[in-house]
């Protein structure tokens, strides 16, 4: 005969009693089954996985802030923030004294149009009436800095200086070889990097260069000793003044 136990309803493992059975004895229903991968998470506390999407998102992000940085580095100077210190950064040209007269508002300064081979003349104010008379500056040929920023001097304009031998008691110019034309580059052997489109003044690249910049036992204008020269023409050089400054 059938034992008591075969009336009994069956346990069901799997269904957790869906189908009307009980559930056996230590199985644990479905809802309450986590899988592997779920149970690791929690247990050591990561987070899923970004999507790609979030994923390229951030490494786009990422992108443009090293671009943004590189940029930055390189703002205002182009090659030539990784360029060193020298020589080579200054542009210095000859030029040709066009026309000389007294500054309106400054009675030791004067203004000059100088021509420097460019489709325009340069206006230059200097510091040079007690040196200089209006006839003996004009159209004589002189060494100019070229890239300096553009600064007013008492309410005019000047795009350029004229370089001169210089000391507390006197200044005199330098005087290009002979032969020279308006525009031809003032060269240093050695000293082969393009110069600045502009010196950025917040750099002070021109301030760092000229104490190195004098003239010689002879007069030469010289920067650590390798001389100012107009290539196939010569030297340049002050009349009178040896072991001078130049500025």
């Amino acid at each position: 005969p059938p034992s008591s136990s075969s009336s009994s309803m069956p346990c069901d493992a799997g269904s957790g009693g869906a189908s009307g059975n009980k559930p056996c004895p230590g199985s644990i229903p479905p809802q309450a089954k986590k899988s592997h991968s779920e149970t690791k998470q929690q247990e050591s506390g990561s987070q899923p996985m970004p999507s790609s999407g979030a994923a390229n998102q951030k490494k786009g992000k990422e992108r443009a802030q090293n671009e943004a940085k590189a940029k930055e580095k390189t703002k205002g100077g182009g090659p030539s923030a990784q360029q060193p210190v020298d020589v080579s950064r200054l542009d210095m040209r000859i030029g040709r004294i066009v026309s000389v007269e007294k500054h309106p508002d400054a009675d030791t300064l004067y203004v000059e149009k100088v021509e420097t081979g460019e489709p325009s003349q340069r206006t230059v104010v200097s510091g040079l009436v007690k040196h200089y008379t209006v006839d003996e500056m004009t159209d004589r040929l002189v060494v100019l800095l070229c890239n300096l920023k553009p600064a007013k001097m008492r309410g005019v304009t000047s795009e350029a200086m004229v370089m001169c031998a210089s000391s507390p008691e006197k200044v005199e110019f330098l005087d290009p070889p002979p032969g020279c034309a308006p525009g031809e580059l003032v060269t240093f052997q050695g000293y082969a990097g393009q110069p600045d489109q502009q010196l950025n003044p917040k750099k002070k690249i021109f301030e760092q260069i000229q104490p190195d910049l004098q003239t010689n036992e002879e007069g030469v204008a010289c920067y650590r000793g390798v001389a100012f020269a107009v290539e196939g023409k010569g030297v340049c050089k002050a009349a009178t003044m040896t072991l001078s400054g130049i500025k």
